[in-house]
């Protein structure tokens, strides 16, 4: 990837990935509450997604 990133890209980045940090411990959070099967599957997927783009956007920092 591109390590020439400008400080605004950065902060951006840093922000974004902080996002879903903040929303796969929520997402993880909710799956654990949930008792309907379907509500706790929909859970698990938004926390794997979320892991996904977290990994995708550190990319950019490397």
């Amino acid at each position: 990837m591109n390590n020439n990133l400008s400080e605004l890209e950065l902060q951006n980045l840093r922000h974004l990935i902080g996002g879903y940090e903040t929303t796969n411990c929520k997402m993880t959070a909710y799956a654990n509450e949930a008792s309907d099967p379907q509500v706790k599957a929909f859970f698990q997927e938004a926390v794997t997604s979320s892991n996904e783009n977290k990994q995708t956007l550190m990319k950019f920092l490397h």
